[in-house]
């Protein structure tokens, strides 16, 4: 079955929403990415409009901020340690906004959306 984006059929009590509008492809979503921490691979895909959009599907290298120094680098990533979105995330290495990374230089949160965006970017904390 198609991912809509439409709201529920449904209400909270339980009720029936009467519904003005049919279900059109326009409406459509998609299943989440799940970035995960490996060697580097990329989908490209169509979105609305005609564009592309880079889904990351494993990456193993992040562009890191360090506000002290003003600097930017690559560095890689050797594992996620806490995940806002979700806690079984932690475990499963797989990486969204918001998540903490370790790397060689420290902890770092990702500020970029990894399944959108097609990298991953990050700034160092502490």
């Amino acid at each position: 079955m198609a991912i809509h984006q439409l709201r529920s059929r449904r209400k909270a009590s339980g009720g029936r929403y009467v519904s003005v509008k049919k279900k059109k492809q326009r409406y459509l979503g998609s299943i989440p990415t799940h970035t995960k921490v490996d060697v580097t691979k990329k989908r490209t895909i169509r979105i609305s409009g005609g564009s592309n959009k880079n889904r990351l599907l494993t990456c193993n290298i992040v562009n890191i901020y360090d506000p002290k120094s003003k600097k930017h680098f690559k560095i890689d990533i050797e594992g996620v340690v806490d995940n806002p979105a979700n806690r079984n995330f932690i475990r499963r290495n797989i990486m969204t906004k918001g998540a903490v990374i370790k790397t060689p230089k420290g902890d770092a949160r990702v500020t970029s959306r990894p399944g959108q965006e097609g990298s991953i970017n990050a700034v160092l904390i502490k």
